[in-house]
């Protein structure tokens, strides 16, 4: 079985990996990472433009691969939340394409600092040029590393983790059909 992950993101590919060895009904599955666009802006900054996103790419992904059981999609971005110190929180948004219906997880979220929220907002930078430009980190792919979540938590959580974690909430549709 091949599972097509819209990323060759180190830390998405590792989430998805790992994910898939927890569920009999992936056993043996290969996982293969692509490069495709995702038809929305470089940093999402709503809830429904991340999961449009994640949508987006695991339908190309899919599509990318004839062999293809499952196209995943993952992205991280913004959602508005109430009485927050920012007004915002991150969540990682997993959209799984069967080739009819999409299943959708979304992970624990957190709160990103003021002024990495502000440059995000109001500059346009993505949330690892925003860790750069505050100085809170020198990692120009800290995304794919621990990520900004591995880095606020102390290595607590991961960026790995929390993609895992809108992965395995993706896999309850999968999971238990006859409820969905």
């Amino acid at each position: 079985m091949i599972l097509s992950v819209w990323s060759k993101n180190a830390a998405k590919i590792a989430a998805v990996r790992e994910a898939v060895l927890e569920y009999p009904l992936f056993s043996g599955a290969e996982v293969r990472g692509f490069d495709v666009p995702s038809g929305v802006s470089p940093q999402p900054k709503s809830l429904e433009e991340t999961v449009r996103w994640a949508m987006n790419r695991a339908k190309a992904a899919f599509d990318s691969d004839s062999s293809s059981a499952y196209g995943l999609g993952l992205e991280s971005g913004l959602m508005e939340v109430p009485h927050t110190k920012t007004g915002f929180m991150d969540a990682c948004a997993c959209a799984i394409f069967d080739g009819k219906r999409f299943h959708l997880g979304l992970s624990s979220v957190f709160e990103y600092p003021v002024e990495v929220t502000r440059l995000v907002l109001e500059e346009g930078l993505d949330i690892t040029e925003a860790f750069n430009a505050t100085g809170l980190s020198q990692n120009e792919k800290l995304g794919a590393a621990e990520g900004a979540v591995g880095l606020l938590t102390g290595g607590r959580v991961t960026r790995k983790d929390y993609t895992k974690q809108a992965i395995i909430m993706a896999m309850v549709h999968l999971e238990n059909p006859e409820l969905y």
